[in-house]
């Protein structure tokens, strides 16, 4: 069983971005309004799994206005800089280690 989170950008009423996380095997549906938010929901859901996540795929709804990305992309790099000084290598690195095990 592959276990693939969906995580859908989305405008709320008053006109404020959130990230909707869906896991795909159970259906579960989890609002989060920033990402380290999105990060500790990902962990949450997939400890259901043994904290095996195969892919969380990105999406966004189509009333997504430009500043949200560039506002999500700035909030991910800030995030993969602080996972980066904490654990000494490059987000690539990391993946090729847990690809090894």
């Amino acid at each position: 069983m592959a276990v693939i989170f969906e995580a859908t950008i989305k405008m709320d009423d008053m006109n404020s971005w959130y990230i909707e996380l869906k896991d795909t095997v159970d259906g579960r549906l989890a609002s989060c309004l920033n990402i380290e938010e999105l990060e500790k929901k990902i962990e949450e859901f997939g400890e259901d799994y043994g904290n095996h996540v195969d892919e969380v795929k990105w999406f966004k709804a189509d009333d997504i206005l430009p500043y949200v990305m560039d506002t999500i992309r700035l909030e991910m790099s800030k995030q993969r800089e602080k996972i980066e000084a904490m654990t000494g290598e490059t987000i690539e690195e990391t993946a090729k280690t847990i690809m090894k095990s």
